[in-house]
């Protein structure tokens, strides 16, 4: 497995949106925190948002890094060379997303990064009928090809796919991935919200179902030990089952991540175990 990054592409102009996509609230969250939320559970190295230049952002993970793009109005190469050229020398590949894809899964930016190969630069995920560039994988190697590009101002991503070695993946391909199918079956993870009635439908869905493991003394009767909670968030979750996230309760995200952010993006499949500090967390 290669060392991956994330890059997330905050600097778009939201002109058909009306106000910041990035700001928009997400149950409790924005859009922006909860999509970086998700980067920085599925990936290894840095996770990078790329703004506008003097672009106001609501509040990320303090471990999120915040970068510039040199000239707005650029395009998402602009973007992605201002992403690679802060993460080229710590990640050999990078999840690019844009901000605006609050169904995003942990599942399909696994498929993406894992489809890497030694002889490929990008991988591309066609669904719907379009490409998905904004929803692929990039080798970072691949920074000196876009700069030049942007200076030769072609700046759609196709120029840059046209002199790379390119891995499409159709949908049939994507959903071979068993835990991407069961969570995912629909890959809405490419969904984007472009306009206020596309963000309006999306934030009417139903939260993901998250198994709930209470511990120890939490675990008050054999009912309460494991249930199903629908949540966007550790918070949602928390309050969904009476709990207060404080310094002598901790959550474990699928057995591993120990957490009492409140704003931490949950997804179809996760199990969020909450124990006391002291006996285990």
């Amino acid at each position: 497995m290669f060392e991956a990054g994330a890059i997330i592409l905050a600097g778009g102009k939201s002109s058909r949106m009306g106000s910041p996509k990035a700001a928009l609230a997400w149950h409790g969250s924005t859009l922006l925190r909860r999509v970086t939320g998700l980067a920085r559970r599925t990936v290894d190295g840095p996770v990078v948002v790329v703004r506008a230049r003097e672009q106001a952002l609501p509040p990320v993970d303090a471990a999120v890094e915040i970068v510039s793009d040199a000239r707005e109005g650029r395009g998402p190469l602009q973007g992605l060379a201002a992403g690679l050229a802060a993460i080229s020398d710590r990640a050999e590949v990078v999840y690019v997303s844009s901000t605006d894809v609050p169904l995003l899964h942990p599942a399909f930016m696994r498929r993406v990064i894992g489809a890497f190969t030694p002889e490929i630069d990008v991988v591309l995920p066609e669904v719907r009928g379009y490409r998905q560039p904004l929803s692929a994988g990039y080798r970072t190697s691949l920074l000196s090809q876009v700069e030049a590009l942007i200076a030769a101002d072609k700046l759609k991503p196709a120029f840059l796919f046209e002199q790379s070695h390119v891995l499409r993946l159709d949908e049939a391909t994507i959903l071979r991935d068993q835990a991407l199918a069961a969570a995912d079956p629909g890959l809405a993870s490419v969904s984007n919200l472009n306009e206020p009635s596309d963000y309006a439908q999306a934030h009417a869905l139903p939260p993901p179902e998250i198994e709930v493991r209470r511990f120890g003394t939490l675990a008050v009767n054999r009912e309460a030990r494991s249930q199903h909670v629908p949540a966007w968030s550790l918070g949602q979750l928390a309050d969904g089952i009476g709990l207060t996230l404080e310094d002598h309760v901790v959550a474990a995200l699928n057995g591993d991540q120990i957490t009492r952010d409140r704003e931490l993006p949950l997804a179809a499949g996760d199990v969020v175990g909450f124990m006391v500090a002291d006996a285990g967390g």
